[in-house]
């Protein structure tokens, strides 16, 4: 099942590109590339503490996404093999009122890791609150259907450049929880610098800063 999902997602977001291109009316392509100190993923260090390069690509249209994005990874922990991660998502952003819905699918691979893969689905809702938003969020493995991760996040805008991010969530499988705070500095329109602390129960906790353009 994981390997039918991963490939749907690259056909989906393959195809929608090639549309994108042909017609200005197709839908919307965007780029994003982005430099860290330290690649985090709910709450744990991906690149044992050290330095990430990462990039991806989206395409839009109407309420369908579609997107790739990739990072090198260095785990400090199970396969060490693993130097590269790929991962190809798709969903649907529905509206009720001024509730934002996300529904999709994602696909983590890992190229030099004899392609192994890992699915999820996504769940994820998102409300203002004032002049900042709160959200919530739920992924489960698409193979077992069970020990989801879910977290529950807010930001809020302290000025035109600066805003203030955070997000509680616990993850069933491994049995941790996670949160992280940080703040995020708009450089201009395409450039924007994030400031952020994270930590899981029972990782040391861990600290990145994230420069990210986006097209």
């Amino acid at each position: 099942m994981k390997k039918i999902l991963v490939a749907a997602v690259a056909i989906s977001a393959l195809f929608a590109g090639g549309a994108a291109m042909a017609q200005d009316d197709a839908g919307h392509l965007s780029y994003n590339i982005a430099v860290t100190s330290n690649y985090v993923w709910r709450g744990v260090t991906q690149t044992d503490n050290n330095p990430a390069l990462q990039g991806g690509i989206d395409y839009s249209k109407g309420m369908f996404y579609a997107g790739a994005w990739a990072s090198n990874v260095d785990f400090p922990y199970g396969d060490g093999n693993a130097d590269t991660e790929l991962d190809l998502y798709m969903g649907l952003t529905p509206t009720a009122g001024n509730f934002n819905f996300d529904f999709g699918v994602i696909g983590y691979t890992y190229p030099s890791s004899g392609g192994d893969v890992i699915s999820e689905l996504k769940a994820a809702v998102n409300h203002p609150m004032g002049k900042g938003s709160i959200g919530a969020a739920l992924y489960l493995d698409t193979d077992t259907l069970e020990d989801p991760y879910y977290e529950v996040n807010a930001s809020y805008p302290l000025s035109d450049r600066w805003s203030v991010s955070g997000a509680l969530g616990n993850y069933e499988q491994y049995g941790y929880t996670t949160k992280n705070i940080g703040v995020t500095f708009a450089i201009n329109e395409t450039l924007g610098l994030d400031l952020r602390w994270a930590d899981a129960s029972k990782q040391p906790s861990t600290f990145a800063a994230t420069l990210k353009a986006s097209f």
